[in-house]
């Protein structure tokens, strides 16, 4: 069941490039319907996969494969009803990568070989960049040149960086499989110094991946110049699969004793790219980069807490769900009003209180929930990140952490009222569907449930995974 959860996707990506784009976009929902029963069956079931040396199911990982399926079903039932709107030129195209692009993140999910991990990744970037140039235009073009250049590079350094993880088991003269699960059961007999160095490489390139600071400057054009389902599943999910490969790495260096110098240096990046968040955030001029630039932020936000330790790996990972729904929720919504304004310049885009009142509800509850407003859970996260950071002794940086939070938000607030209230001259074109109402709604009701009431084996899966690398109450 574990690879197969890989293959349902695969197979029908493929297929979705050979038949007409009407039976495409009911092969995307099928997909994602049978796509999201597999992974509940696969969360009730915990089976053990047919090559247990590639593939493993793990507390982190199924947390990202449960977040990977929904979205991608919610994604799914909004780009039937987008694509008819946008009257795309290559939508078979758009379609099939669109599923492959699932079937590569699905697998670096339950993937436990490091190298494995590596390819899952990596090929990942192949599947999504053609759903970056869907709109073929010269932006286009150079944000998804910019993607796929970066990116690789950021990807053969972490090749670089796994190259070195073996070279640390030749230097304890450790003889085990090259998978998560082994190493850190053998990570005590692997050499520090090589296990550093390893840790450094790949922080930076799954980092150049996850959009942390300052290997993210593909991530705004490529969020940007994509159609919007694209945008939610890039920001929602791709990244996360990039911190998978880093928190497994830094479950090693935990397990290795070496927890003080991976946590410290996620720490650093984590800070870095919220400062960088801060300051980009307050002269963006187009408001899908301006939703860019915010996943930049909870990435640093979530990396921050990970090396924070403690109750702060707790609220990490409740920012990593949450960011996901919500922050897919913001840029599902923002198709909406791409379509309804004809642009993406929040100067010309405005009163949508009036114009477009459901897309404002949805619009402005997604602020206030990606903001850390209560009762939304990136509050709780972000307050036990905090609370954590105090408990840790790091004053000084939880201060800063706190200052860049308080101006991000002053940014963010200004330009989404801008949008939301202020006049604007330019024609409002169109209604949207409720099809491409519902799906918001259903992300943003999601964060608001579990903010209120998790259920047990949610919570026991995160408890696992926080535990794994040291965290916890």
């Amino acid at each position: 069941m574990v690879e197969l959860i890989i293959l349902i996707p695969f197979i029908t990506g493929v297929l979705a490039f050979f038949i007409p784009k009407n039976m495409g976009r009911m092969l995307l929902v099928i997909t994602g319907v049978a796509h999201l029963f597999f992974s509940l069956m696969l969360w009730a079931l915990r089976p053990e996969a047919l090559y247990p040396a590639y593939f493993a199911v793990t507390p982190e990982g199924l947390l990202s494969l449960i977040v990977i399926s929904l979205l991608f079903f919610l994604v799914s039932i909004y780009s039937t009803s987008y694509l008819k709107m946008a009257e795309l030129e290559s939508e078979p195209v758009f379609i099939g990568s669109m599923l492959l692009f699932l079937s590569t993140m699905t697998m670096v999910t339950v993937s436990d070989h490091i190298m494995v991990m590596w390819i899952a990744i990596e090929a990942t970037t192949l599947a999504s960049a053609p759903l970056i140039y869907t709109y073929r235009t010269a932006k286009a073009l150079e944000a998804t040149w910019k993607y796929v250049l970066i990116c690789s590079v950021g990807i053969a350094m972490a090749l670089l960086g796994s190259v070195l993880i073996t070279v640390a088991m030749d230097a304890g003269h450790v003889e085990a499989p090259v998978s998560f699960s082994a190493l850190t059961d053998v990570a005590t007999r692997l050499d520090p110094f090589w296990l550093k160095a390893g840790f450094v490489f790949i922080l930076v390139g799954y980092g150049t991946k996850m959009g942390l600071a300052p290997m993210h400057t593909w991530l705004p054009d490529a969020h940007s110049e994509a159609p919007s389902p694209a945008s939610a599943l890039l920001s929602g999910v791709l990244l996360n699969c990039a911190y998978l490969g880093i928190f497994k790495t830094h479950k090693v260096m935990v397990a290795a004793g070496l927890g003080a110098f991976s946590g410290g240096t996620l720490m650093f990046f984590g800070i870095l790219s919220i400062l960088a968040a801060a300051t980009y955030i307050l002269k963006q001029s187009e408001y899908k980069r301006l939703l860019a630039y915010s996943s930049i932020e909870n990435m640093g936000i979530i990396a921050f807490g990970t090396g924070v330790g403690g109750i702060g790996v707790y609220g990490a990972m409740l920012c990593l769900i949450h960011h996901s729904l919500i922050k897919s929720s913001l840029f599902l919504t923002s198709g909406n009003i791409l379509l309804g304004y004809g642009c993406r310049i929040i100067q010309n885009v405005g009163d949508l209180v009036t114009r477009m009142p459901r897309t404002f509800v949805v619009f402005f509850a997604g602020f206030a929930a990606i903001s850390g407003f209560p009762p939304f859970g990136m509050f709780l996260g972000e307050m036990l990140i905090i609370i954590g950071t105090f408990q840790a002794g790091h004053h000084a940086v939880a201060c800063l952490f706190i200052a860049s939070l308080c101006v991000i938000f002053a940014g963010f607030c200004y330009q989404i009222m801008s949008i939301s209230f202020d006049e604007t001259t330019t024609a409002h074109r169109l209604h949207v569907t409720n099809w491409m109402l519902w799906p918001q709604y259903a992300l943003l009701a999601t964060s608001l449930v579990l903010s209120f009431w998790m259920p047990e084996t949610l919570y026991r899966t995160i408890a696992a995974a926080v535990r794994s690398i040291g965290g916890g109450y």
